[in-house]
């Protein structure tokens, strides 16, 4: 389980040093051209995912928090259910890793810090940040493993 711990870790750090660089180099809605299809931004997103709830009175703070504290209890209870599981342990653990960088956003200054844009035909994503990538690819590899693992179970 300490390995697993270990990644969450990991990305916790690696999503809070990108953020305190990128507000050292840009000021809020900057924007810096990396590529035809890619710019650094600062946006700071009181909302969740896409934007979700980010034009609420404020409330969307505090319960932002105490969904991802919850779900972070629960993903640390499934690590040490299912020890052998890795792919399953690697994937929560990048959502854990994610969803507990982003919190300490939210704690620090009501809002997340996004900075990746990327775009194409002038439609863009919305900004995003290492945190929202760990939860992506974290989700994606839990959905994977259950695919893989209800495939393995109906093998004749």
């Amino acid at each position: 389980m300490l390995n697993y711990i270990g990644i969450a870790i990991l990305v916790l750090v690696l999503d809070q040093i990108s953020k305190q660089l990128i507000t050292q180099w840009l000021d809020f809605g900057e924007t810096v051209t990396v590529a035809p299809f890619f710019n650094l931004v600062l946006v700071h997103n009181p909302g969740a995912a896409f934007s979700f709830l980010s034009d609420a009175s404020g409330w969307q703070r505090e319960f932002f928090i105490v969904i991802a504290l919850a779900a972070s209890a629960w993903i640390v209870y499934l690590l040490w259910k299912h020890p052998d599981r890795p792919l399953f342990n690697a994937s929560l653990s990048l959502i854990l890793g994610g969803a507990l960088g982003n919190v300490v956003d939210r704690v620090r200054f009501g809002a997340v810090i996004d900075f990746f844009d990327l775009h194409l035909l002038g439609y863009h994503w919305p900004a995003f940040n290492i945190a929202d990538s760990a939860i992506s690819c974290g989700a994606a590899l839990l959905i994977w493993d259950a695919v893989r693992s209800s495939h393995a179970a109906h093998t004749w």
